[in-house]
């Protein structure tokens, strides 16, 4: 490991803790994962049932859904804090009922075929995790979920099997503190309120804070300004970086170059493709 970026980051690894965590990190540019955004979006309605089952089909290494919690607790896949986007009801999920939320169509956006389809609980999500994959859990509400979210993973049997991810600094961290055996990653986009609000001034503040929080590495915008520098200083520090969201095979094929643990994108088929050439 280069004494720079350590010292950049405020933090040595041991080098036995550095092999543990390089061990599953990508050994060659074809071995990157490919993570089925919102799943299979492109093809399904996004984190849906069908969309979630389309990406294992697709052969996605990982699927992420977003969540947020309901009125009576219970934890569900969608993108939005309101349901009308992708509903066609005016409706804030938190202010909402399971059992009310179970009434709305979330497909019918998309199209016909996929007229009926209802927005899943996470354990219903769960369900569909196949061995050897990763269910990626964006946390988009307030970390007040993290109690629930944790009894769910442990109902469920596959709680190492799913990976943490959040925008929110103090919430992904909060995360890793719960949960400190599962991987977690602060999801950067490189805009001027991030920046602001979590004084972000350059790369080094980046990986300044994923090492504070004990974090497994970072999740940004594909086109980030520092995003091609990012994968090599943070494998350095035995972390990882993960990029969202490519749909275009030539930046799949760029980023694969780079070194990224992963890419996000709404065709995982597609781009799985791209990065075998």
């Amino acid at each position: 490991m280069k004494r720079s970026l350590a010292a950049q980051a405020g933090r040595r690894v041991r080098p036995a803790v550095l092999a543990g965590a390089l061990a599953w990190l990508p050994l060659s540019a074809a071995a990157v994962e490919i993570v089925a955004h919102r799943g299979a979006s492109y093809d399904a309605p996004e984190n849906t049932l069908p969309a979630v089952d389309l990406g294992w089909q697709q052969g996605a290494d990982a699927v992420e859904v977003d969540i947020h919690q309901t009125s009576d607790g219970k934890i569900v896949a969608i993108h939005d804090s309101d349901t009308k986007r992708v509903t066609g009801h005016q409706g804030v999920v938190a202010d909402m009922r399971l059992d009310e939320l179970n009434l709305l169509d979330a497909g019918s956006w998309k199209g016909a075929a996929w007229s009926g389809t209802r927005i899943p609980t996470l354990e219903q999500v769960l369900e569909t995790v196949p061995p050897g994959k990763t269910l990626v859990v964006e946390i988009k509400c307030s970390r007040d979920v993290l109690p629930e979210l944790e009894s769910v993973l442990d109902a469920s049997g596959k709680r190492e099997q799913v990976m943490l991810i959040a925008f929110d600094y103090d919430t992904i961290s909060e995360a890793k503190r719960r949960m400190p055996d599962r991987r977690c990653y602060w999801l950067y986009g490189f805009s001027g309120r991030e920046a602001e609000a979590y004084r972000v001034r350059s790369q080094a503040d980046l990986l300044q804070r994923v090492q504070q929080a004990s974090l497994d590495g970072l999740d940004v915008r594909y086109s980030g300004e520092w995003t091609a520098d990012l994968a090599g200083a943070l494998r350095e520090l035995g972390k990882a970086l993960y990029v969202y969201t490519v749909n275009d095979a030539e930046q799949a094929r760029r980023l694969r170059d780079l070194g990224v643990a992963g890419i996000t994108t709404d065709r995982p088929a597609y781009i799985r493709k791209a990065v075998a050439e």
